[in-house]
């Protein structure tokens, strides 16, 4: 962008100086680009000029255009960039925590915990609202999981008592002709 002696629309002497000072440090792009628009603005461009000159939205560029005439330039980065984080450090250990241990210790009756009791147990306890996939996309990236571990291809889910069941091989007994009788003895 060429520095040029064009009388400002928008901004101020002091303004202009402080933008173009911000726009030689090292900003995240969407910082940058925020600055050159309302640059670009001052200095006549119009919104749809903007938007393809910067590869921005024309929504972006109305957006700071607005901001550089209503005197606000130098609030170019108060608006944080992507969407805020719900979740804290302090979120974060606690999933952690409760994962790692039984609901029954905290006075649930179920045995394994599941992202929506997650979700619901920490939205009580600290007052921070999020979803059950959200909470199971963080356990993932935890390394986490609430599904028990399998070992091969059997869960080590002991819910369901399947003690009187008792699995053998299958021996066959065939009798003459085209009878054939399978003997099968699921209680050993």
């Amino acid at each position: 962008m060429e520095n040029t002696k064009n009388i400002s629309k928008y901004l101020t002497s002091f303004q202009r100086k402080l933008l173009e000072k911000n726009l030689q440090t090292n900003l995240h792009p969407k910082y940058h680009c925020r600055i050159q628009i309302m640059l670009l603005a001052d200095m006549g461009y119009t919104k749809a000029q903007i938007s393809k000159t910067l590869g921005c939205t024309q929504e972006t560029a109305r957006y700071w255009i607005a901001q550089a005439r209503s005197g606000q330039a130098h609030n170019w980065n108060d608006c944080p960039i992507g969407r805020p984080k719900v979740t804290s450090e302090e979120y974060l250990e606690r999933l952690k925590e409760l994962v790692t241990n039984s609901p029954r210790n905290y006075g649930y009756s179920f045995e394994r915990w599941t992202g929506q009791w997650l979700s619901k147990h920490l939205s009580k306890e600290l007052g921070i609202e999020v979803t059950a996939r959200h909470v199971n996309r963080l356990l993932k990236q935890m390394g986490l999981s609430t599904r028990p571990k399998s070992v091969k291809g059997l869960t080590t889910d002991n819910s369901k008592d399947n003690s009187n069941l008792l699995l053998q091989e299958l021996p066959s007994v065939c009798t003459s002709g085209s009878d054939q009788m399978w003997q099968l003895n699921f209680f050993g």
